[in-house]
């Protein structure tokens, strides 16, 4: 598999990163241990989860995912085979939010025990923290990176100018950037990334590793009508956003690409953000090996420029660019 470069930094990822938000929500520890074996099998590198994963469920308390991983990186010693990226910032109990200083260098050493391991390689900021300023969040993580703990750091879910604000702060106080943004983006969600985020990224040479690739599976094609919708949980939030007009539209455009390739419209979906000038690594979850094979098969699948051109009228919006 050929590898991509994240960012400026020395990371070399796989073209698709694998959401780790179901370990210990709607998979158990020994399915996990299996997918994650199977993803590395297949070729792949990259494994995202966050800190927070999964405490919105009942009894949680967050830590579950990384728990879960380094359990499995302990058993089966597949540490340096893996590049690994965790998240800081979302509420994990009282007084453990955003990105102070302190607060930062406390949540490194508590995700490190649950992952079992001496370094992060992709630390993120899971949300932008306007009451501390950059250069302090920045300079808690350059520490880091000059303990060995962290390789490289990264931001999620920021603005354009939040994010240009952040690189321009690291340049002048040589500090270390973001290597990497992790925004929304999919063949339904363009315009917010694609009008100021996506020129801002291939500008700075900022790498993109944009989460809901599949839109909470409605680009699967699974949920067709409100009856579809009805026959399960996440279904029912799918209806309100993605099941209308433009997005009936983006699937039948889907199921006219795929059909001649073999391929399913989930495949062509996250085919089509890989070969996004600017989109590092889509990040997509499996809950079986077979949801798993999809997600191999996505990574291998070539589009010809009409295909693209074809999703790309198909699912424009406001602010949605073409190729």
């Amino acid at each position: 598999m050929q590898l991509r470069s994240l960012g400026r930094s020395d990371l070399k990822v796989s073209p698709l990163a694998f959401g780790g938000n179901v370990f210990g929500w709607t998979i158990d520890e020994a399915l996990s241990f299996r997918l994650l074996d199977a993803w590395l099998d297949a070729g792949f590198n990259f494994i995202d989860t966050a800190d927070v994963y999964s405490s919105w469920v009942p009894g949680h308390t967050g830590g579950e995912s990384e728990t879960i991983i380094g359990k499995w990186l302990r058993q089966t010693g597949k540490r340096n085979r893996v590049v690994l990226a965790t998240k800081v910032g979302k509420p994990m109990g009282e007084g453990k939010v955003g990105l102070a200083p302190a607060y930062i260098r406390e949540a490194v050493d508590a995700s490190l025990r649950r992952l079992q391991t001496d370094h992060i390689d992709l630390y993120q900021s899971h949300d932008d923290d306007a009451n501390t300023p950059l250069a302090d969040s920045l300079g808690a993580f350059g520490e880091l990176v000059k303990a060995g703990k962290v390789r490289a750091i990264g931001a999620s879910n920021y603005t354009a100018p939040r994010l240009a604000e952040a690189l321009d702060v690291a340049e002048r106080n040589s500090l270390p950037r973001y290597e990497s943004l992790q925004p929304l983006y999919n063949l339904y969600d363009r315009a917010v990334f694609e009008e100021a985020l996506e020129p801002l990224c291939i500008e700075r040479g900022v790498g993109v590793i944009n989460f809901y690739a599949l839109a909470a599976g409605f680009l699967t094609g699974k949920y067709r009508s409100e009856a579809d919708a009805a026959k399960s949980k996440r279904g029912g939030s799918t209806t309100k956003k993605y099941l209308n007009a433009r997005g009936l539209r983006i699937l039948d455009a889907l199921d006219a690409v795929a059909g001649p390739l073999g391929a399913t419209p989930g495949q062509v979906a996250i085919a089509w953000q890989i070969a996004r000038p600017g989109i590092t690594a889509p990040i997509a979850s499996a809950t079986s090996m077979q949801q798993l094979d999809e997600l191999v098969k996505a990574a291998q699948l070539k589009l010809a420029p009409e295909a693209i051109a074809a999703l790309d009228a198909a699912s424009s919006e406001a602010g949605a660019t073409t190729r």
